[in-house]
């Protein structure tokens, strides 16, 4: 039976994105920033540092025709599974050919070689070396793409901190006292975390009747043009120290690039980190530059930026350099927000360049 225009509006609002433990989603505030652009006309835009895809899929759900983009492959996966598909989900037969070693496939080992006693146990390395490899050998796109997703979600409930900044697979079993994490979602399987986050990968996927798009570029390499842009940069803080997502995060992006992982690490680090590789986002002498481009590259669209008060630029200094460009430049406040990890009250500023 033909779906009525309600019914699939309906369908479309009860799409639940996933939940996440990635550090700087937006997940929370999306209809916050959704309430402060929502007036603003415009059909297709932009998710220039895609992130989670929280606010892509806000958008989406909106009814917008939406291209993600992130610099980060593994990032790229959540953006094709939850952003770009629009029918695809994993089956009960595709989850247990993900679980099973299979007869006359190679599986080589080498995160359970190399990442021996940092991050998981022998028998978790080697189980998530052979998901990996049979995530290779789904015949779909977005069926990888989904199950990369529910890996990388796997991967982080079962991490201290839900990061990958340290060599400290001890604090799973340490008998101490703790003020952070969850003992239990650390000793729960991996099975049983991929189990449950396919299921809420399956539930997020929906159509709209239009075509959205994942990109995995740099965002000064995007070509296309947007009605409207939303920026959401790595965040510099005052002291000039900026957020690292890639060493907070690069075992995923090694898992996306199994077979060249080996080259991409410095084993000089003792958790296996990838090679640094420098960010006009992570210096804070490049910062100003970098958003007078950003805003000059994309200075026919309506721009929309999200930002932290205590930040580099200032707040001041970047409407200074937004204004450069736009002819308006709206500022709203949402005051006591509280950044995970963060021990003070920050205000998110949105930034609305018309």
């Amino acid at each position: 039976m033909t779906k009525t225009f309600n019914e699939k509006l309906a369908f479309i609002e009860d799409s639940k994105f996933p939940s996440t433990r990635f550090q700087g989603s937006k997940l929370k505030i999306a209809d916050w920033i959704w309430e402060g652009i929502k007036d603003l006309e415009f059909q297709t835009a932009l998710d220039a540092f895609g992130g989670t895809g929280s606010v892509a899929y806000m958008l989406k759900q909106k009814g917008k025709i939406v291209t993600y983009n992130d610099i980060l492959k593994f990032n790229y996966y959540v953006g094709m599974a939850l952003i770009e598909n629009d029918s695809v989900t994993l089956s009960r037969k595709d989850i247990d050919f993900l679980f099973t070693r299979h007869a006359g496939i190679i599986y080589p080992g080498f995160i359970a070689e190399t990442f021996k006693d940092i991050y998981y146990t022998d028998e978790e390395n080697s189980w998530i070396d052979m998901v990996v490899i049979n995530i290779r050998l789904l015949n779909d796109t977005y069926k990888q793409a989904l199950a990369y997703f529910a890996l990388f979600q796997a991967c982080i409930a079962k991490r201290p901190f839900n990061l990958f900044h340290r060599k400290n697979l001890y604090l799973r079993f340490a008998d101490i006292k703790r003020n952070f994490g969850n003992k239990a979602t650390w000793d729960t399987p991996f099975e049983a975390h991929f189990r449950r986050f396919v299921k809420e990968a399956n539930n997020a996927v929906f159509s709209h009747g239009q075509k959205n798009r994942a990109l995995n570029l740099d965002v000064f390499d995007v070509k296309e043009d947007f009605d409207l842009v939303y920026i959401d940069t790595p965040y510099i803080s005052k002291k000039g120290v900026g957020i690292d997502y890639l060493g907070f995060y690069h075992f995923l992006e090694g898992l996306v690039n199994y077979e060249t992982w080996p080259d991409m690490i410095d084993y000089r680090s003792k958790h296996k980190r990838l090679k640094i590789k420098p960010s006009v986002w992570a210096d804070k002498n490049k910062i100003h530059a970098a958003f007078d481009q950003l805003f000059q590259k994309f200075r026919d669209s309506i721009i929309v930026v999200s930002y932290r008060s205590d930040g580099i630029p200032s707040v001041e200094k970047l409407a200074e350099i937004l204004s450069k460009y736009k002819r308006t430049v709206h500022e709203i406040q949402r005051k006591n927000y509280k950044y995970v990890l963060s021990k003070n009250e920050i205000e998110e500023i949105l930034f609305i360049g018309e």
